[in-house]
Formats: structure tokens, C-alpha cells, sequence
């Protein structure tokens, strides 16, 4: 094994170096992945061709490594900070307060049943079923009226000057 190291260890960083842009970084990672494979690789699957075994590994974790942070997306300068603000922005929740009072009067404006199946499936998280059950309406009526009272909604809401 050591000999393994002192032999192949510079050839597989500048191979890996290369594979990875110019990373030394990552390369070095790379190449000590490849040697703590070689570490628990049975011996007689590898004598005789180490250095083609090292490589080959070394080849294919670069490659790993490069799908992978080819997955995750990298952040500019400054990006970080403009993503992750743990506040809300400025009159954000005076927004969804404003919005949250033009529903619920939307939906006082609906037809008894409709509210009554609005406010069931939307406050309540009632499933289909459970509002048929409560209500004595079938099914599909539930889903007819709930249907009906979300494009009312929605009609009023955007016809509502901002």
C-alpha cells in the first residue's frame, strides 16, 4: 500500500487536478477516496494492474463528483444573503392580512352552501367524504359546490381593484 501511494499518489492529483479544472481541492479528496478504495480491495484483484485500477477509480469518483455538483446549484456573490433573509420583506404580512380579510368577505358574499363547503374543506381540512357525511350532500355534489364557490372566488378576487 505505501508503496502504492509514493508510487501513483502525484500522477493521480495532476490527473485529477486536470479532470476537475484545476481544483486542487477537490482532487486531493478524489485521490484519497481512490486510495482508501484500494485499502479494502481484495489484493489479487488488483495485482498487476494498479496503477490502471487507481486511475480507473480515480477517473470515475472525478466524475461522481462532478455530477453531483453538477445537482447543486452555486450561489453568486452576495446570493446567500438576498435568499436566506429570515425576516419577511417589508409589508409582507400586512399584504397576506389584506388578502386574508378580501377572502373570508369574498366568502361571506357566497351562497349559504357554498360557504358552508368552503369553510368545512379550507378552515376545517375536511376531506370530500367527511363534508358529504356532515352536510348529507353526495359526494359529487360536494365537489360540485366546492367547484363552483372557488371560481366564484377567484372571478371576484381578480375582478377586485388592487
Amino acid at each position: 500500500m505505501q508503496a502504492a501511494v509514493a508510487r501513483h499518489q502525484a500522477p493521480l492529483l495532476r490527473y485529477a487536478t486536470r479532470l476537475l479544472h484545476g481544483d486542487a481541492d477537490r482532487a486531493r479528496d478524489v485521490v484519497q477516496d481512490t486510495f482508501v478504495k484500494l485499502m479494502v480491495q481484495p489484493p489479487e484483484q488488483v495485482d498487476g494492474h494498479v496503477a490502471e485500477w487507481l486511475f480507473t477509480v480515480c477517473r470515475n469518483r472525478t466524475h461522481d463528483v462532478q455530477r453531483k455538483e453538477g445537482r447543486m446549484s452555486q450561489f453568486a456573490e452576495g446570493q446567500v444573503e438576498r435568499i436566506v433573509a429570515v425576516e419577511p420583506r417589508p409589508g409582507a404580512t400586512m399584504e397576506r392580512a389584506e388578502q386574508h380579510t378580501a377572502v373570508l368577505k369574498l366568502i361571506g358574499q357566497l351562497p349559504h352552501n357554498q360557504q358552508e363547503v368552503v369553510r368545512l374543506k379550507f378552515q376545517n381540512g375536511f376531506s370530500y367524504q367527511e363534508i358529504s357525511r356532515i352536510t348529507s350532500l353526495s359526494v359529487g355534489n360536494v365537489g360540485f359546490i366546492l367547484h363552483t364557490a372557488l371560481k366564484a372566488l377567484r372571478q371576484n378576487l381578480t375582478a377586485q381593484p388592487e
